[in-house]
C-alpha cells in the first residue's frame, strides 16, 4: 500500500477506485493498528501535536493569595454594583 497517496493530491474518485480494487484477502502490515487502539490513543476532539493535554501540578507560594485577592476584588465590586474590568471603577 502505498501510505503517501493523499500527499500526492488524489481525488476521491481514485482513492475510491484503489479501495475497491485493493485484495480484502491481503495480509496486514506488520505494523498495521487496529483502528480502536489506534482511535483510543487522542482521547480528545483535536490531535495532540494541535492542542496536547494539560499537564496539572501543584501550585505553590506566592500566586495563590495573589489570584485570590484578585478574584476576591471583582466579586466585591460586582456586588457592589461597580464596574472595575477595564481598570477604571464606574457605576453601572
Amino acid at each position: 500500500m502505498d501510505h503517501d497517496a493523499g500527499d500526492r493530491g488524489l481525488t476521491d474518485a481514485e482513492l475510491t477506485e484503489l479501495a475497491l480494487g485493493a485484495d480484502p484477502e491481503a495480509p496486514l502490515d506488520a505494523d498495521a493498528v487496529p483502528m480502536g487502539v489506534y482511535l483510543a490513543q487522542s482521547p480528545g476532539l483535536l490531535p495532540e501535536w494541535y492542542m496536547p493535554v494539560g499537564v496539572a501540578r501543584p501550585v505553590t507560594g506566592w500566586k495563590v493569595p495573589v489570584v485570590l485577592a484578585v478574584v476576591a476584588t471583582f466579586v466585591v465590586l460586582e456586588a457592589l454594583g461597580l464596574c472595575g474590568a477595564y481598570g477604571h471603577i464606574v457605576i453601572g
